[in-house]
């Protein structure tokens, strides 16, 4: 069981990108978050959205430029990014927990999808 992320890419500087993540039905969570991990460093979180009342969540080196939808009816959560900068290169990985986003540690993220690459140069 897993999450399908699509929509990496290489783009330049200033440039924009948008990650999907769909999930199957039945893992479909509470709170559908974003991370990302660059070579070298610890895991990020950079948003996640609550698929209940739709309230979203950024870490503060992506607000006002990245921004989450949700497609209910897909099960499916995009994260539109916006200049883009070389410090967003990273893998990108989705994650479902079946709690409120405000508050979630990454432990409760119990489903996570392979990643999919993006890279700012």
């Amino acid at each position: 069981v897993q999450l399908v992320e699509s929509g990496g890419g290489s783009v330049q500087a200033g440039g924009s990108l948008r990650l999907s993540c769909k999930a199957p039905r039945h893992v479909y969570g509470k709170c559908m978050g974003w991370f990302r991990q660059a070579p070298g460093k610890g895991r990020e979180g950079v948003a996640a959205l609550s698929t209940t009342d739709g309230a979203t969540h950024y870490a503060k080196s992506v607000k006002g430029r990245f921004a989450l939808s949700l497609d209910a009816a897909k099960n499916t959560v995009m994260l539109q990014m916006n200049s883009l900068k070389p410090d967003d290169t990273a893998m990108y990985y989705c994650a479902t927990a079946p709690r409120a986003c405000t508050g979630a540690k990454d432990s409760d993220y119990t489903y996570w999808g392979q990643g999919t690459q993006v890279t700012v140069s």
